[in-house]
Protein backbone atom coordinates (compact mmCIF):
# COMPACT_ATOMS: atom_id res chain seq x y z
CA UNK A 1 0.00 0.00 0.00
CA UNK A 2 1.49 3.34 -0.75
CA UNK A 3 -0.08 6.71 0.13
CA UNK A 4 0.61 10.73 -0.02
CA UNK A 5 -0.93 13.62 1.39
CA UNK A 6 -1.46 16.81 -0.74
CA UNK A 7 -2.57 19.67 0.01
CA UNK A 8 -5.23 21.45 -2.29
CA UNK A 9 -4.15 24.67 -4.17
CA UNK A 10 -6.56 24.91 -7.05
CA UNK A 11 -9.01 28.39 -5.81
CA UNK A 12 -11.81 26.69 -7.18
CA UNK A 13 -10.88 23.24 -5.35
CA UNK A 14 -11.78 19.59 -6.47
CA UNK A 15 -14.91 20.90 -8.66
CA UNK A 16 -16.69 18.98 -11.45
CA UNK A 17 -13.71 19.27 -14.24
CA UNK A 18 -10.89 18.81 -12.08
CA UNK A 19 -12.79 15.74 -10.55
CA UNK A 20 -13.76 14.31 -13.94
CA UNK A 21 -9.88 14.63 -14.88
CA UNK A 22 -8.90 12.76 -12.21
CA UNK A 23 -11.26 10.17 -12.42
CA UNK A 24 -9.95 9.24 -16.18
CA UNK A 25 -6.50 9.35 -14.66
CA UNK A 26 -7.21 7.12 -11.72
CA UNK A 27 -8.86 4.11 -14.26
CA UNK A 28 -5.93 4.11 -15.90
CA UNK A 29 -4.75 2.19 -12.95
CA UNK A 30 -5.72 -1.31 -11.80
CA UNK A 31 -5.26 -0.92 -8.13
CA UNK A 32 -7.41 0.78 -5.58
CA UNK A 33 -7.24 4.52 -5.34
CA UNK A 34 -8.99 6.05 -2.58
CA UNK A 35 -9.16 9.59 -1.44
CA UNK A 36 -9.48 10.53 2.11
CA UNK A 37 -10.14 14.23 4.05
CA UNK A 38 -11.07 14.83 7.36
CA UNK A 39 -11.51 10.52 7.90
CA UNK A 40 -13.99 10.66 4.58
CA UNK A 41 -13.10 8.28 1.66
CA UNK A 42 -14.00 8.28 -1.63
CA UNK A 43 -13.34 6.22 -4.55
CA UNK A 44 -10.97 7.63 -7.05
CA UNK A 45 -12.47 5.67 -10.17
CA UNK A 46 -15.99 7.44 -9.39
CA UNK A 47 -16.69 10.97 -9.58
CA UNK A 48 -19.03 11.27 -6.87
CA UNK A 49 -16.85 9.93 -4.59
CA UNK A 50 -14.71 12.16 -5.10
CA UNK A 51 -17.29 15.17 -4.92
CA UNK A 52 -19.23 14.03 -1.96
CA UNK A 53 -16.28 15.03 -0.46
CA UNK A 54 -16.14 19.21 -1.00
CA UNK A 55 -12.57 18.82 -0.98
CA UNK A 56 -11.69 22.97 -1.01
CA UNK A 57 -8.26 24.81 -1.42
CA UNK A 58 -6.08 24.88 1.38
CA UNK A 59 -7.66 21.10 2.82
CA UNK A 60 -5.07 18.04 3.07
CA UNK A 61 -6.12 14.83 1.54
CA UNK A 62 -4.92 11.54 1.77
CA UNK A 63 -4.37 9.68 -1.58
CA UNK A 64 -3.85 5.77 -1.09
CA UNK A 65 -3.19 3.02 -3.46
CA UNK A 66 -3.27 -0.32 -3.08
CA UNK A 67 -2.60 -3.52 -6.00
CA UNK A 68 -0.50 -4.46 -8.41
CA UNK A 69 0.14 -1.13 -10.16
CA UNK A 70 -0.12 0.96 -7.07
CA UNK A 71 3.74 2.36 -7.51
CA UNK A 72 3.47 3.84 -10.77
CA UNK A 73 -0.16 4.77 -9.86
CA UNK A 74 0.96 6.36 -6.95
CA UNK A 75 3.35 8.53 -8.77
CA UNK A 76 1.33 9.38 -11.54
CA UNK A 77 -1.24 10.73 -9.78
CA UNK A 78 0.58 12.48 -7.76
CA UNK A 79 2.63 14.45 -10.48
CA UNK A 80 -1.05 14.96 -11.68
CA UNK A 81 -2.18 16.57 -8.46
CA UNK A 82 0.52 18.91 -8.83
CA UNK A 83 0.01 20.13 -11.91
CA UNK A 84 -3.70 20.31 -11.77
CA UNK A 85 -4.81 20.85 -8.31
Amino acid sequence: MKKFKYTITDPEGIHARPAGALVKECKKYECAITLTKDGKSGDCKKIFGIMELAVKCGNEVTMTFDGADEDAACHAVEAFMKENL
